[in-house]
């Protein structure tokens, strides 16, 4: 019988000047916007890795290359689904995920529900397999001093046994 597979994953971008941003799928008023070639979204950027790390499938620069007009500006969300759909995965549950967002600003308190929502769905998942924390970095480094936004995930995948 197999054991439990572990994968974590860590993104983060540069924030800008704009009028919002998009993390874990749901879009967020505010002052800023994030630097990337895709839509930046960190939090859904980490599951992907954290989901490739846990079958050794590589990373996700190696998928998605941001050399690749392809990419530039694409929903994230079709990121997760590629991953989803990769032969590594077959036969893998997910069990849960649990994310840390690090930022000092925007506040999202307010937006981590749907946040879970979103991401519980582009998983197939319960809510209450999906955390997320928000932290702020205490006004240190880049992100404390908002210019970044970065993010953690953790998730444990379960082999299918019929």
């Amino acid at each position: 019988m197999s054991s439990p597979r572990i994968g974590i994953g860590y993104d983060i971008h540069r924030l800008i000047a704009g009028d919002g941003i998009k993390l874990g799928g749901v879009s967020i008023p505010c002052d800023f916007s994030i630097e990337a070639h895709s839509d930046g979204d960190v939090i859904l950027h980490a599951i992907c890795d954290a989901l490739l790390g846990s079958v050794a499938a590589g990373d996700l620069g190696e998928h998605f290359p941001d050399t690749s007009d392809e990419h530039k500006n694409r929903d994230s969300a079709e990121f997760i689904q590629a991953v989803l759909e990769l032969p590594e995965l077959i036969g893998y549950t997910i069990n849960n995920v649990d994310v840390n967002i690090i930022a000092q600003a925007p506040k999202l308190a307010d937006y981590k529900h749907a946040m879970r929502e979103n991401i519980a769905s582009l998983l197939g998942l319960d809510m209450n397999q999906v955390s997320i924390k928000a932290r702020t970095n205490e006004q240190l480094d880049s992100i404390g001093n908002k210019e970044a936004i970065a993010a953690q995930a953790a998730v444990i995948i379960i082999k299918n046994y019929i």
